[in-house]
């Protein structure tokens, strides 16, 4: 056999290698050396669903009520928020959805560090108490500049949530598992769509009650179900594997020992250094998932924000039945939480990232063309459907395939939290290219434009990328950045090591 065809069984064997670097943990030993392959398997496949039950249920809650409160706003618009705290323009009311992602985007850089430094167990539950009690008053606003105040710190508290759980999974599951995970997790934001839309239509009822609007008790319940979840936190939330109280000893050492195997060397804990921003500025692939990532982005928080106003203009029911039309928000959103989950499960069994989100590119964007080229609201609404499928899945296969091809738990977490951030700060475009209904020719334009050139673009740029670089390390060309280092020193190369190939 050739040294390049031993590389590439290598490669294609990654999640089972045991090479003289990952045979044996610096910490922890492989306990089950001495078992047969099926043994192994079967003692694999016990741990996975212990890790799945203990994490992704409720990680998977959290991220729904952070959607959930983020976007009802776009329910209580059409419960007459506006005219009962004086919002008379468009623009004053796109401001409050900018205000938002403005606030989120400058503080989630920084919150995967801190969610390193201060514990998961603590920091979660710690910005959900933060952002309940936020909006719980933001029942109680009066007029714009309070409904302004209060969207920007929901912003800054929700801002380390969804990037912080996403490098959490992380730090458990092997690449090629990561993708389902973080499908299913991201399912919630579409599950929420559909909870939103029941929950909205249900809080209507109440409208009057204690003499509050019905928009009021939207966000008062809302934000008192967020606080009792995020007080339960506190105890449902673990740390890292190697100290996860719910693992004996011996399954925390299995965790580590299948994250060495996946070539994650970081596997161990990690000292933070400054050099790991510098890393991560200086990685291309920091870029190139910025820009595939904004593709989704600004679609997702357009279409989750204004779905009850766009499907209002249709006029499939009278306007003014607004529980109707909180009702026909439902259905688009559970078709996407079903396929965000069978897509992520696919891209996991074909360890293929890049194709999935290129053809999610296309679907959507025959959605938003229908909803611009037809009169007819049937049609429109089936746009609908299909721009809802071609948005949700590809931000989980985006954040899979970012977390995937990044080594080093502190420089993903950097690398995931400016991805995000930058991902997020599109949304202060999808705030404010809504205007011209009942056609929205601008606001569906501009998402056209976002799927086909930064997701189905930046896509299939990455993938090129990545694929000539797996070439090189395949037929050795890279394989002079490991002379003459010790294994430490190897370990220290993260994702740049030769034997480092990445996922496509």
């Amino acid at each position: 056999m050739t040294t390049n065809e031993e590389k590439m069984e290598k490669s294609s064997n990654q999640d089972h290698t045991n090479d003289s670097r990952t045979e044996v943990s610096r910490t922890f030993s492989d306990l089950d050396a001495g078992l047969s392959a099926e043994e192994r398997a079967k003692i694999e496949r016990k741990l996975l669903w212990k890790l799945d039950w203990k994490l992704m249920p409720w990680l998977s809650l959290l991220y729904l009520m952070a959607f959930l409160d983020r976007t009802n706003i776009g329910n209580a618009r059409i419960a007459h928020l506006e005219q009962d705290i004086g919002i008379h323009s468009t623009s004053k009311y796109n401001a409050t959805l900018t205000i938002f992602f403005v606030s989120y985007a400058l503080f989630e850089p920084v919150c995967n560090v801190l969610l390193k430094r201060l514990r998961p167990s603590i920091f979660i539950p710690i910005i959900m108490v933060l952002w309940g009690v936020t909006m719980i008053g933001m029942g109680f606003v009066r007029n714009w500049s309070e409904l302004m105040a209060a969207r920007w710190f929901l912003g800054m508290t929700e801002s380390g949530l969804f990037p912080g759980i996403n490098y959490y999974l992380s730090c458990w599951y092997k690449r090629s598992e990561f993708g389902v995970r973080a499908a299913v997790f991201f399912s919630a934001a579409a599950i929420s769509g559909s909870f939103g839309g029941l929950l909205a239509a249900a809080i209507q009822n109440m409208n009057g009650i204690g003499g509050r609007p019905g928009w009021s008790w939207i966000f008062i319940i809302e934000g008192g179900i967020t606080v009792l979840i995020a007080l339960a936190s506190f105890f449902m939330v673990d740390d890292f594997p190697s100290e996860a109280k719910f693992l004996t000893p011996e399954d925390r050492a299995r965790v580590v020992r299948r994250l060495e195997e996946d070539k994650q060397a970081s596997a161990h804990d990690e000292s933070f250094k400054t050099t790991y921003l510098m890393e991560a500025l200086k990685d291309w692939k920091t870029y190139c998932g910025m820009l595939i990532y904004m593709g989704p982005l600004m679609p997702l928080y357009a279409f989750s924000l204004f779905l009850p106003t766009i499907i209002q203009s249709m006029n499939l029911v009278p306007k003014n039945d607004i529980i109707k039309n909180q009702l026909l928000s439902v259905p688009p959103y559970v078709l996407a939480a079903i396929m965000t989950v069978v897509i992520g499960f696919w891209s996991d069994r074909i360890q293929k990232r890049g194709i999935f989100n290129m053809a999610c590119a296309v679907v959507g964007t025959i959605g938003f063309v229908m909803m611009i080229a037809s009169t007819q609201p049937v049609v429109k609404y089936v746009g609908t459907f299909l721009g809802a499928l071609g948005i949700y899945p590809s931000v989980s296969l985006t954040i899979a395939w970012v977390a995937n091809n990044v080594e080093g738990v502190y420089k993903r977490g950097v690398v995931l939290g400016i991805v995000i951030g930058w991902g997020n700060l599109n949304g202060v475009v999808s705030s404010n290219v809504y205007f011209d209904g009942p056609r929205f020719f601008a606001g569906h334009s501009t998402i056209i434009g976002y799927l086909v050139i930064a997701m189905f673009g930046g896509s299939l740029l990455f993938h090129v990328l990545l694929s000539r670089e797996n070439k090189k390390r395949l037929a050795g060309e890279r394989d002079y950045l490991t002379a003459g280092k010790s294994e430490a020193e190897i370990e220290a190369l993260g994702d740049n090591r030769p034997d480092f190939i990445y996922t496509l």
